[in-house]
């Protein structure tokens, strides 16, 4: 993902593009799986983790990115694929693995339909499964 792209994205949610914004942008988009705070910390050394938050909740009120509760006890973060913010492709299925400590994405796993009642709208999901990855359950093996 290059910078330009990032700017495009952040322009046409109303956050202004900052160095820093951009560098959070672009960490986020290569990681292709639902990250932490720490996670991102790790991945940009030059920028300091109050910066990181920051960052993250100014995204998440302008709806470029949706957080992520796997229960963990650390959200985790993805950009949403929708022109507009989060679309239903965003609503899919998230898998944390125990022993990694990965959240990762299952975009081909929609999540399920739960017949709500007449009047409710859904603006928000979270469904995470938990156990443990392929590359972990191979390695128990």
């Amino acid at each position: 993902m290059n910078s330009k792209t990032c700017i495009e994205r952040m322009k046409a949610r109303d956050v202004k593009p900052t160095a820093v914004r951009i560098l959070v942008l672009e960490a986020l988009l290569l990681c292709r799986n639902a990250v932490s705070v720490a996670d991102l910390e790790a991945a940009l050394v030059t920028v300091d983790k109050s910066t990181i938050f920051r960052t993250l909740n100014l995204f998440l009120e302008h709806h470029l990115v949706h957080a992520v509760d796997d229960g963990s006890g650390s959200m985790k973060y993805e950009v949403c694929e929708g022109a507009d913010g989060c679309s239903l492709s965003d609503m899919h299925v998230h898998f944390h693995c125990e022993a990694c400590n990965r959240t990762l994405c299952l975009k081909s796993v929609h999540l399920p339909d739960v017949g709500l009642p007449p009047g409710y709208e859904i603006t928000s999901a979270n469904y995470t499964i938990k156990g443990l990855c392929d590359k972990c359950s191979k390695r128990r093996q």
